[in-house]
């Protein structure tokens, strides 16, 4: 991927990715690397809105990046929400968007 927003292979810092996993997010296929989160993931997939707010929609995203903040809640095979900045990857979950009041806890 030419345009991709990860580190690359030869990365000059000597980082290295874990193995390539997939994951869907609302039923569309994403590339993953192991040691990722979902928000980052996603991120680099270019999704920006993980979940929505429940009176207007708005979408809302990663915003802190540490746990603190909850906006970036999603549901991962269909649990209740969690986020995404804290959540690790694995290949086959399916990530949803989460609308806050909708299917459980918020």
């Amino acid at each position: 991927m030419a345009d991709s927003l990860r580190v690359g292979d030869e990365d000059p810092r000597g980082l290295t990715r874990g193995a390539r996993v997939e994951l869907t997010f609302d039923e569309v296929s994403i590339e993953a690397y192991a040691g990722e989160s979902i928000a980052a993931a996603l991120l680099a997939a270019d999704v920006r809105a993980m979940r929505r707010t429940r009176r207007h929609e708005a979408p809302r995203g990663l915003f802190c990046g540490i746990g603190a903040c909850h906006d970036c809640l999603v549901r991962v095979d269909g649990s209740a929400p969690v986020r995404a900045c804290l959540t690790p990857v694995r290949d086959g979950m399916a990530v949803t968007t989460h609308v806050l009041g909708e299917g459980g806890p918020s």
